[in-house]
């Protein structure tokens, strides 16, 4: 099992509008092709922060989903051209993250 922390830096006055293209069209476009969004996030303090967590069984599920998703028709022709008005693409930061045996969301 592994996890990607991946955390977004929307352009000034875009946060509210990411989130909804977020919950309304990438991640459900997302999970019909396979992927587990375990969680979605503003920053409390950082008006500009968006945080989401995806998780992965292993890396080779994670190739494939990335495969289906990033190479599909769909996400290169209309889901990717939207994303760069709203967020700053050169400030995102993804962190592969392995879960402990405590954790709650493996």
């Amino acid at each position: 099992m592994l996890f990607e922390l991946r955390q977004y830096r929307c352009h000034e006055g875009q946060r509210d509008n990411w989130v909804r293209y977020m919950e309304e069209v990438i991640i459900p476009f997302q999970v019909s092709k396979g992927m587990v969004i375990a969680g979605s996030f503003t920053g409390e303090e950082e008006d500009d922060l968006y945080v989401w967590i995806r998780r992965f069984a292993s890396e080779e599920e994670r190739a494939a989903q990335y495969e289906a998703v990033y190479k599909s028709d769909t996400w290169l022709n209309e889901i990717a051209p939207k994303i760069p008005e709203m967020l700053d693409r050169e400030q995102i930061e993804v962190t592969r993250l392995t879960p402990t045996a405590k954790s709650i969301i493996s």
